[in-house]
């Protein structure tokens, strides 16, 4: 079954570019994704630009309307995702564990539906 890996933390919250800690960071990154990689359970992934390069989309009463920013006021962002491919929920918990963010915000695994069958 795949599973949604939804990374959320509060923007700022991990090492800047600038930072002294920012190689070690996205060097834990690689290594996770590697290991995901070697594991077989890699589907795609990848981090998104700030929210505040984001713009909201509805339609109410045929009209299509747009804001900037996220919809949703909160402190933690969608700040990327994994797609894992895995035999069960246990399996997609151990690697959402694996990922730098859940040790400052939130990892939110969800399965995929699959329309295919």
């Amino acid at each position: 079954m795949k599973y949604m890996a939804l990374i959320y933390m509060a923007e700022g919250r991990e090492p800047t570019p600038d930072s002294a800690e920012f190689g070690p960071w996205m060097a834990r990154w690689q290594e996770v994704t590697k290991i995901f990689e070697d594991a077989g359970v890699m589907r795609g992934g990848d981090p998104l630009e700030p929210t505040a390069t984001a713009t909201s989309v509805r339609v109410r009463g045929g009209k299509t309307e747009t804001m900037d920013g996220p919809f949703a006021e909160t402190k933690e962002q969608l700040g990327g995702y994994y797609i894992l491919d895995c035999a069960h929920l246990d399996e997609a918990i151990k690697y959402a564990s694996m990922l730098p963010a859940a040790e400052l915000g939130t990892v939110e695994i969800r399965p995929i539906m699959d329309y295919s069958e």
